[in-house]
Protein backbone atom coordinates (compact mmCIF):
# COMPACT_ATOMS: atom_id res chain seq x y z
CA UNK A 1 0.00 0.00 0.00
CA UNK A 2 0.68 3.79 -0.62
CA UNK A 3 0.46 4.88 2.73
CA UNK A 4 0.92 8.99 3.93
CA UNK A 5 0.94 9.80 7.35
CA UNK A 6 0.71 13.70 8.56
CA UNK A 7 2.27 14.79 11.72
CA UNK A 8 2.89 18.44 12.78
CA UNK A 9 6.54 17.88 13.59
CA UNK A 10 8.70 15.00 13.06
CA UNK A 11 12.79 13.40 14.17
CA UNK A 12 15.40 14.75 15.00
CA UNK A 13 12.63 17.37 16.70
CA UNK A 14 11.96 15.47 19.95
CA UNK A 15 10.59 18.05 21.85
CA UNK A 16 7.66 16.91 22.21
CA UNK A 17 8.46 13.70 23.14
CA UNK A 18 6.90 9.88 22.73
CA UNK A 19 4.26 11.03 19.71
CA UNK A 20 6.81 11.61 17.45
CA UNK A 21 8.77 8.23 18.07
CA UNK A 22 5.97 6.29 18.12
CA UNK A 23 5.11 7.58 14.63
CA UNK A 24 8.42 6.97 13.15
CA UNK A 25 8.53 3.40 15.05
CA UNK A 26 5.28 2.91 13.23
CA UNK A 27 6.53 3.82 9.98
CA UNK A 28 9.83 2.10 9.48
CA UNK A 29 8.19 -0.86 10.68
CA UNK A 30 5.11 -0.38 7.39
CA UNK A 31 7.89 -0.05 5.30
CA UNK A 32 9.65 -3.60 6.42
CA UNK A 33 6.78 -4.69 5.91
CA UNK A 34 7.09 -3.75 2.09
CA UNK A 35 4.65 -0.88 2.27
CA UNK A 36 5.79 2.86 0.17
CA UNK A 37 5.35 5.83 3.35
CA UNK A 38 5.69 9.46 2.85
CA UNK A 39 5.64 11.84 5.82
CA UNK A 40 4.60 15.30 5.48
CA UNK A 41 5.53 17.36 8.64
CA UNK A 42 7.04 20.87 9.20
CA UNK A 43 10.49 21.59 10.69
CA UNK A 44 9.17 23.14 13.49
CA UNK A 45 11.26 22.11 16.88
CA UNK A 46 9.95 24.38 19.65
CA UNK A 47 10.96 28.09 19.00
CA UNK A 48 13.78 26.95 16.34
CA UNK A 49 13.56 24.91 13.28
CA UNK A 50 15.26 21.65 12.88
CA UNK A 51 18.40 21.55 10.75
CA UNK A 52 16.94 19.89 7.89
CA UNK A 53 15.93 20.21 3.98
CA UNK A 54 12.52 21.61 2.76
CA UNK A 55 11.02 21.31 -0.62
CA UNK A 56 12.49 17.88 -1.18
CA UNK A 57 12.25 14.24 0.30
CA UNK A 58 14.79 12.67 2.95
CA UNK A 59 14.77 9.34 3.79
CA UNK A 60 14.86 8.30 7.23
CA UNK A 61 15.04 4.02 7.51
CA UNK A 62 12.95 3.96 4.66
CA UNK A 63 10.21 6.42 5.52
CA UNK A 64 10.04 8.95 2.41
CA UNK A 65 9.89 12.41 4.90
CA UNK A 66 8.94 15.92 3.63
CA UNK A 67 9.81 18.63 6.01
CA UNK A 68 7.18 22.41 5.04
CA UNK A 69 8.26 25.31 6.54
CA UNK A 70 5.57 27.33 9.00
CA UNK A 71 4.43 30.39 8.64
CA UNK A 72 2.43 29.96 12.05
CA UNK A 73 4.91 28.18 13.94
CA UNK A 74 1.89 28.08 17.10
CA UNK A 75 -0.65 25.98 14.27
CA UNK A 76 2.19 25.14 12.29
CA UNK A 77 0.43 25.91 9.46
CA UNK A 78 2.25 25.65 5.94
CA UNK A 79 1.27 27.06 2.85
CA UNK A 80 3.70 24.76 1.21
CA UNK A 81 2.29 21.78 2.86
CA UNK A 82 -1.47 22.66 1.41
CA UNK A 83 0.16 22.71 -2.27
CA UNK A 84 1.96 19.49 -1.78
CA UNK A 85 -1.40 17.91 0.46
CA UNK A 86 -3.60 18.73 -3.02
CA UNK A 87 -1.09 17.85 -5.63
CA UNK A 88 -0.08 14.50 -4.07
CA UNK A 89 -3.14 13.04 -1.67
CA UNK A 90 -4.71 11.46 -4.44
CA UNK A 91 -2.23 9.08 -5.16
CA UNK A 92 -2.34 7.47 -1.26
CA UNK A 93 -4.26 4.20 -0.45
CA UNK A 94 -4.77 5.89 2.69
CA UNK A 95 -3.59 9.18 5.30
CA UNK A 96 -3.00 8.60 8.68
CA UNK A 97 -3.05 11.76 11.13
CA UNK A 98 -1.59 12.11 14.20
CA UNK A 99 -2.53 14.98 16.95
CA UNK A 100 -5.58 17.50 16.69
CA UNK A 101 -6.18 20.98 17.48
CA UNK A 102 -3.13 21.89 14.86
CA UNK A 103 -3.53 22.91 11.53
CA UNK A 104 -1.77 20.01 9.58
CA UNK A 105 -4.38 17.69 10.39
CA UNK A 106 -7.24 19.86 9.23
CA UNK A 107 -5.54 20.74 5.85
CA UNK A 108 -4.86 17.36 5.23
CA UNK A 109 -8.68 15.85 6.38
CA UNK A 110 -9.54 19.09 4.19
CA UNK A 111 -7.81 17.65 1.25
CA UNK A 112 -8.11 13.69 1.37
CA UNK A 113 -11.80 14.28 1.65
CA UNK A 114 -12.13 16.49 -1.51
CA UNK A 115 -10.39 13.27 -3.17
CA UNK A 116 -11.81 10.67 -1.31
CA UNK A 117 -9.43 8.97 0.10
CA UNK A 118 -10.06 7.82 3.38
CA UNK A 119 -8.30 8.85 6.19
CA UNK A 120 -7.36 7.82 9.97
CA UNK A 121 -7.37 9.97 13.06
CA UNK A 122 -4.85 9.50 16.15
CA UNK A 123 -5.59 12.33 19.15
CA UNK A 124 -2.43 11.04 20.40
CA UNK A 125 -3.65 11.83 24.04
CA UNK A 126 -4.79 14.95 23.15
CA UNK A 127 -8.31 14.23 24.17
CA UNK A 128 -8.36 14.51 28.29
CA UNK A 129 -11.45 16.54 29.06
CA UNK A 130 -9.05 17.07 32.56
CA UNK A 131 -6.22 18.18 30.12
CA UNK A 132 -8.36 20.14 27.88
CA UNK A 133 -10.21 22.64 30.64
CA UNK A 134 -6.52 22.56 31.79
CA UNK A 135 -4.74 24.54 29.27
CA UNK A 136 -6.31 27.20 26.41
CA UNK A 137 -9.93 25.54 27.03
CA UNK A 138 -11.84 28.17 24.87
CA UNK A 139 -10.06 27.89 21.95
CA UNK A 140 -9.85 24.22 22.28
CA UNK A 141 -13.71 23.88 22.09
CA UNK A 142 -13.90 26.40 19.70
CA UNK A 143 -11.60 24.56 17.49
CA UNK A 144 -13.09 21.30 18.31
CA UNK A 145 -16.82 23.03 17.40
CA UNK A 146 -16.07 24.31 14.36
CA UNK A 147 -12.97 21.72 13.05
CA UNK A 148 -12.50 19.18 14.95
CA UNK A 149 -16.22 17.71 15.22
CA UNK A 150 -15.93 17.31 11.47
CA UNK A 151 -12.60 16.00 10.82
CA UNK A 152 -13.46 12.79 13.57
CA UNK A 153 -17.37 12.01 11.84
CA UNK A 154 -15.90 12.18 8.14
CA UNK A 155 -12.83 9.99 9.55
CA UNK A 156 -12.94 6.27 8.50
CA UNK A 157 -11.65 5.53 11.10
CA UNK A 158 -10.17 6.72 14.52
CA UNK A 159 -6.98 5.05 15.96
CA UNK A 160 -6.70 5.16 20.04
CA UNK A 161 -3.59 3.26 21.48
CA UNK A 162 -5.61 2.43 24.16
CA UNK A 163 -9.43 1.72 25.41
CA UNK A 164 -9.42 4.64 27.92
CA UNK A 165 -8.10 7.10 25.57
CA UNK A 166 -11.19 6.00 23.40
CA UNK A 167 -13.23 6.58 26.72
CA UNK A 168 -12.05 10.09 27.12
CA UNK A 169 -12.71 10.97 23.32
CA UNK A 170 -16.48 9.91 24.44
CA UNK A 171 -16.29 11.71 27.59
CA UNK A 172 -15.83 15.02 24.87
CA UNK A 173 -18.73 13.85 23.27
CA UNK A 174 -16.81 13.49 20.12
CA UNK A 175 -18.26 12.04 16.73
CA UNK A 176 -16.75 8.20 16.75
CA UNK A 177 -17.97 6.41 13.14
CA UNK A 178 -15.54 3.66 13.44
CA UNK A 179 -12.77 2.96 15.30
CA UNK A 180 -9.77 0.56 16.33
CA UNK A 181 -7.15 0.23 19.56
CA UNK A 182 -3.98 -0.18 18.19
CA UNK A 183 -0.57 0.15 20.56
CA UNK A 184 2.38 1.96 20.75
CA UNK A 185 5.35 -0.17 19.90
CA UNK A 186 8.83 -0.25 20.87
CA UNK A 187 12.06 -2.00 19.54
CA UNK A 188 13.22 -4.64 21.77
CA UNK A 189 16.84 -3.83 23.84
CA UNK A 190 19.30 -6.61 24.34
CA UNK A 191 19.65 -6.70 28.27
CA UNK A 192 23.33 -5.77 28.64
CA UNK A 193 23.27 -5.65 32.58
CA UNK A 194 21.22 -7.27 35.61
CA UNK A 195 22.71 -5.58 38.01
CA UNK A 196 20.49 -2.77 39.41
CA UNK A 197 21.87 -0.03 41.30
CA UNK A 198 19.66 -0.61 45.07
CA UNK A 199 16.83 2.05 45.76
CA UNK A 200 16.45 3.69 42.79
CA UNK A 201 13.60 5.33 41.38
CA UNK A 202 13.64 6.21 37.99
CA UNK A 203 11.11 8.81 36.29
CA UNK A 204 11.89 9.55 32.76
CA UNK A 205 10.44 11.24 29.95
CA UNK A 206 9.41 15.14 29.05
CA UNK A 207 8.59 17.43 33.09
CA UNK A 208 5.49 18.39 32.43
CA UNK A 209 2.61 18.65 34.87
CA UNK A 210 0.82 15.91 34.26
CA UNK A 211 3.50 13.47 34.83
CA UNK A 212 2.91 13.36 38.16
CA UNK A 213 6.18 14.36 39.06
CA UNK A 214 5.29 16.22 42.75
CA UNK A 215 3.27 13.10 43.60
CA UNK A 216 6.86 10.90 43.64
CA UNK A 217 8.59 13.65 45.68
CA UNK A 218 5.34 14.05 48.25
CA UNK A 219 6.06 10.12 48.46
CA UNK A 220 9.86 10.50 49.21
CA UNK A 221 9.46 11.43 52.98
CA UNK A 222 7.92 8.00 53.23
CA UNK A 223 10.53 6.24 51.29
CA UNK A 224 13.77 6.31 53.57
CA UNK A 225 17.09 5.19 51.63
CA UNK A 226 15.29 5.52 48.38
CA UNK A 227 16.60 7.56 45.52
CA UNK A 228 14.93 9.80 42.43
CA UNK A 229 16.36 10.33 39.09
CA UNK A 230 14.37 12.31 37.07
CA UNK A 231 15.35 12.51 33.35
CA UNK A 232 13.99 14.38 30.50
CA UNK A 233 13.24 17.74 29.13
CA UNK A 234 11.87 20.68 30.84
CA UNK A 235 9.34 22.11 28.19
CA UNK A 236 7.52 24.05 31.17
CA UNK A 237 10.75 24.84 33.18
CA UNK A 238 9.02 23.21 35.80
CA UNK A 239 12.63 21.79 37.69
CA UNK A 240 12.80 25.14 39.85
CA UNK A 241 9.42 24.41 41.58
CA UNK A 242 10.36 20.59 41.98
CA UNK A 243 13.65 21.45 43.37
CA UNK A 244 11.97 23.78 45.80
CA UNK A 245 8.85 21.41 46.85
CA UNK A 246 11.86 18.86 47.54
CA UNK A 247 13.63 21.27 50.02
CA UNK A 248 10.12 21.94 52.15
CA UNK A 249 10.42 18.08 51.62
CA UNK A 250 13.84 17.44 52.91
CA UNK A 251 14.94 15.29 50.50
CA UNK A 252 16.46 17.63 48.35
CA UNK A 253 19.67 15.52 48.46
CA UNK A 254 17.94 12.13 47.46
CA UNK A 255 16.26 13.95 44.05
CA UNK A 256 18.38 14.30 40.95
CA UNK A 257 17.76 16.60 38.03
CA UNK A 258 19.80 14.56 35.16
CA UNK A 259 18.33 16.42 31.91
CA UNK A 260 17.61 15.48 28.08
CA UNK A 261 19.07 11.79 27.83
CA UNK A 262 18.60 9.45 24.86
CA UNK A 263 20.87 7.12 23.46
CA UNK A 264 23.09 4.89 25.21
CA UNK A 265 22.53 7.03 27.98
CA UNK A 266 19.03 6.52 28.56
CA UNK A 267 19.18 2.61 27.74
CA UNK A 268 22.06 2.56 31.24
CA UNK A 269 19.27 4.08 33.13
CA UNK A 270 16.61 1.48 31.96
CA UNK A 271 19.03 -1.21 32.81
CA UNK A 272 20.47 0.04 35.91
CA UNK A 273 17.20 2.07 38.14
CA UNK A 274 15.75 -0.62 40.39
CA UNK A 275 11.95 0.99 39.53
CA UNK A 276 10.36 3.32 36.82
CA UNK A 277 7.69 5.61 38.50
CA UNK A 278 4.95 6.97 36.88
CA UNK A 279 2.08 8.45 38.76
CA UNK A 280 0.57 10.93 35.75
CA UNK A 281 -2.72 12.75 36.06
CA UNK A 282 -3.31 11.89 32.17
CA UNK A 283 -0.80 9.39 29.87
CA UNK A 284 -2.85 8.22 26.90
CA UNK A 285 -0.75 5.24 26.52
CA UNK A 286 2.65 5.57 28.57
CA UNK A 287 5.54 4.84 25.83
CA UNK A 288 8.19 5.42 29.11
CA UNK A 289 6.54 2.07 30.13
CA UNK A 290 6.94 0.04 27.18
CA UNK A 291 10.76 0.96 27.51
CA UNK A 292 10.87 0.16 31.24
CA UNK A 293 9.16 -3.59 30.41
CA UNK A 294 11.42 -4.24 27.39
CA UNK A 295 14.55 -3.66 29.99
CA UNK A 296 13.04 -5.91 32.46
CA UNK A 297 12.93 -2.82 35.20
CA UNK A 298 9.73 -3.50 37.53
CA UNK A 299 6.95 -0.49 36.73
CA UNK A 300 4.42 1.16 39.29
CA UNK A 301 2.14 3.56 37.54
CA UNK A 302 -1.46 5.36 38.35
CA UNK A 303 -4.93 4.12 37.30
CA UNK A 304 -4.68 7.33 34.92
CA UNK A 305 -1.57 5.81 32.72
CA UNK A 306 -3.25 4.17 29.62
CA UNK A 307 -1.16 0.69 30.01
CA UNK A 308 -1.97 0.44 33.94
CA UNK A 309 -4.36 -2.67 32.78
CA UNK A 310 -1.83 -4.10 30.90
CA UNK A 311 0.84 -4.13 33.69
CA UNK A 312 -1.85 -4.99 36.44
CA UNK A 313 -2.91 -8.06 34.25
CA UNK A 314 0.56 -9.48 33.08
CA UNK A 315 2.11 -9.32 36.84
CA UNK A 316 4.50 -6.80 35.38
CA UNK A 317 4.28 -3.81 38.47
CA UNK A 318 2.04 -2.23 40.23
CA UNK A 319 -0.95 0.44 39.69
CA UNK A 320 -1.68 2.53 42.72
CA UNK A 321 -3.33 5.25 43.79
CA UNK A 322 -0.89 8.56 43.17
CA UNK A 323 -1.73 9.72 47.07
CA UNK A 324 1.72 9.81 48.94
CA UNK A 325 0.99 7.01 51.05
CA UNK A 326 -0.43 4.81 48.85
CA UNK A 327 2.53 5.23 46.38
CA UNK A 328 5.10 4.89 49.28
CA UNK A 329 3.65 2.00 50.26
CA UNK A 330 3.83 0.40 46.40
CA UNK A 331 7.49 1.93 46.27
CA UNK A 332 8.23 -0.21 49.40
CA UNK A 333 6.93 -3.09 48.49
CA UNK A 334 8.68 -3.11 45.19
CA UNK A 335 11.70 -2.17 46.61
CA UNK A 336 11.87 -4.59 49.27
CA UNK A 337 11.59 -7.44 47.67
CA UNK A 338 14.09 -8.73 45.36
CA UNK A 339 12.32 -11.70 44.47
CA UNK A 340 9.30 -9.88 43.22
CA UNK A 341 11.29 -7.59 41.36
CA UNK A 342 12.76 -10.32 39.43
CA UNK A 343 9.60 -11.46 38.33
CA UNK A 344 7.97 -8.26 37.82
CA UNK A 345 10.82 -7.71 35.06
CA UNK A 346 10.60 -10.98 33.39
CA UNK A 347 6.66 -10.63 32.84
CA UNK A 348 7.05 -7.14 31.65
CA UNK A 349 9.83 -8.26 29.15
CA UNK A 350 7.53 -10.95 28.38
CA UNK A 351 4.76 -8.68 27.43
CA UNK A 352 6.24 -6.56 25.46
CA UNK A 353 7.92 -9.73 23.53
CA UNK A 354 4.69 -10.75 22.82
CA UNK A 355 2.52 -7.92 22.27
CA UNK A 356 4.48 -4.76 21.84
CA UNK A 357 7.01 -5.18 19.17
CA UNK A 358 6.84 -3.08 16.31
CA UNK A 359 6.39 -5.33 13.87
CA UNK A 360 3.87 -6.75 15.30
CA UNK A 361 2.29 -3.30 15.77
CA UNK A 362 2.60 -2.75 12.42
CA UNK A 363 0.73 -5.93 11.41
CA UNK A 364 -2.11 -4.88 13.11
CA UNK A 365 -2.20 -1.44 11.80
CA UNK A 366 -1.36 -2.73 8.34
CA UNK A 367 -4.83 -5.01 8.82
CA UNK A 368 -6.72 -1.96 9.85
CA UNK A 369 -5.21 0.71 6.88
CA UNK A 370 -6.41 -2.53 4.36
CA UNK A 371 -10.03 -2.85 6.18
CA UNK A 372 -10.57 1.13 5.71
CA UNK A 373 -8.70 1.69 2.58
CA UNK A 374 -11.45 2.79 -0.53
CA UNK A 375 -13.41 3.92 2.10
CA UNK A 376 -14.00 7.84 2.40
CA UNK A 377 -17.08 8.82 4.58
CA UNK A 378 -16.79 12.39 3.56
CA UNK A 379 -18.41 14.50 0.81
CA UNK A 380 -15.94 17.28 -0.78
CA UNK A 381 -14.52 20.21 1.78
Amino acid sequence: MRLLHVVPTYLPATRYGGPIYAVHGLCRALVRRGHQVDVFTTNVDGAHNSDVPTGVAVNMDGVSVHYFPSTLRRLYVSPQMRAALAKSVGQYDAVHLHSIFLWPTYAAARAARKEGVAYVVSPRGMLVPELVAQKSRFAKMLWIRAIERRTFAQAAAIHFTANSERDDARRMSMPIPDSFVVPNGIDLPQITTTARLPGTLLCLGRINWKKGLDRVIDAMPHLHGAHVIIAGNDEEELTPKLRAQAERNGVADRIEFRGPVSGEAKEVLLQTSTALVLPSHSENFGNVVLEAMAAAMPVIVSPEVGLANDVAQSGAGLVTSSAPESLAEAIRKVLGDSALRAEMGRRGRQLVEEQFTWDHVAELMEAQYERISGRARATPL
